[in-house]
């Protein structure tokens, strides 16, 4: 699981900016949403929702992690040499610092820190840690090119430094040669699954498919969509397509039909006639179950694109629940769905630690912070609290009567 991620001198987070997905309210630690790993001693939560303005920094942060998640995954095999780093740092600022990506994380029963540095030319620094009971300890680090190995790092470490390029990640290298220690690692990024603002085309690296054939498959397909309580109880594939009906933008998922029950009529609909939020739930469905069968992290921008709020909150408590979610698997997503703070859709399904916002300065610089920096009481509508502006992360909205004239204010 993922406990924290640090970033600096990202796009428009200039400032170091932490998220964690430890929870810190003491009083309710029996709460479902909370979950014990073997590794940390604290509860982690499995969901986090980042609000704020637009072109406040919210997709940045996500942009922050999935960046960290492709230099791990492809910058032996697909970085040039002659192509530097890769990054992109802040732009407002002109500064010779080197960008910071790390995350503290669970995976195995184990718990490990990584991190690296990385300027326009090459990476800086690069570290691992893991945790020995309650002792951390130095697996190995690298810095201006000198490499230091822990004698518990067992593997052909010498040759993986060897060929470790100016502009590639050792942890990178070393899973392609298959470390026995440090594929682990690298297999817990490669597991991510990250969704841009459309998800309406889903272009991602693992193979995203309906297997209607697959019984297991459909049954929890029809059941999501029967949470999500859309009218929809069936589902089946058109005529002689195949049973793997493949969902990206090359393969648009149309050979499929939903049967929908209105009383005692049923009636069949084929894909262009169904809402756009139905087809973007069924588009998520293979991922989504993907994620919480490997107890993965999936991280999502824009959550509300093309989905109603009560498809987004079908979404969130199958991550919350313990009995959807027995892998602990975790959601990340920005959203503007302010009604996700309150009780209009029944209970609240944020807790308050698992809201974080996101404003951005005169200057430029995105700030990332927790809600509970607020300390909000028991009792407090945070919807309408976040919308009155009293944690700050929206936008402020002036005279709107000078547009209309056509003068430049």
């Amino acid at each position: 699981m993922l406990i924290e991620f640090r970033v600096a001198n990202h796009r428009s987070l200039l400032e170091e900016q932490a998220l964690t997905f430890e929870g810190v309210n003491s009083g309710d630690l029996k709460d479902s949403r909370l979950r014990y790993v073997e590794g940390h001693a604290a509860p982690l939560s499995t969901v986090a929702a980042i609000y704020g303005a637009n072109a406040s920094g919210k997709s940045n942060v996500l942009d922050a992690i999935d960046f960290m998640r492709r230099a791990v995954v492809l910058s032996f095999q697909m970085w040039h040499p002659s192509n530097g780093g890769h990054r992109t740092p802040f732009a407002w600022e002109k500064s010779e610092d080197s960008s910071l990506f790390e995350t503290t994380f669970t995976h195995d029963g184990s718990k490990y820190q990584y991190g690296f540095s990385i300027s326009d030319e090459a990476i800086e620094e690069e570290w691992l840690f893991i945790w020995v009971g309650e002792k951390k300890k130095l697996l190995f680090k690298r810095e201006c090119g000198q490499y230091q190995f822990s004698e518990d790092l067992l593997g052909a470490n010498e040759v993986v430094r060897d060929i470790t390029r100016p502009n590639a990640l050792f942890l990178s290298t070393a899973a392609q040669t298959n470390h026995p220690q440090l594929t682990p690692v690298f297999s817990w990024f490669d597991s991510f699954f990250f969704l841009g603002e459309d998800k309406n085309q889903i272009s991602y690296r693992h193979k995203a498919f309906c297997d209607l054939d697959d019984i297991h498959f459909k049954n929890r397909l029809v059941n999501l969509l029967q949470i999500a309580d859309i009218g929809i109880t069936d589902i089946a594939k058109e005529g002689n397509s195949s049973s793997k009906i493949f969902i990206d933008r090359f393969h648009p998922l149309q050979p499929i039909r939903f049967q929908h029950q209105e009383g005692e009529k049923a009636s069949w609909l084929n894909w262009r006639e169904e809402s756009e939020g139905t087809k973007t739930l069924v588009r998520l469905s293979p991922l989504l179950f993907r994620t919480l069968d490997f107890g993965a992290v999936m991280v999502i921008d824009e959550l509300e694109s093309s989905l109603h709020p009560l498809l987004a909150l079908a979404i969130i408590k199958l991550f919350n629940g313990p009995k959807s979610n027995p892998k602990n698997a975790q959601l990340l997503f920005t959203t503007h769905y302010t009604n996700l703070l309150g009780e209009i859709l029944g209970d609240v399904p944020l807790r308050r630690d698992q809201v974080w916002l996101t404003e951005k300065d005169r200057l430029g610089r995105s700030h990332l912070y927790p809600l509970t920096d607020f300390e909000p009481k028991a009792s407090e509508n945070l919807e309408r609290g976040y919308l009155q502006g009293r944690y700050g992360a929206i936008p402020f909205i002036g005279d709107i009567n000078w547009v209309q004239d056509g003068k430049a204010k």
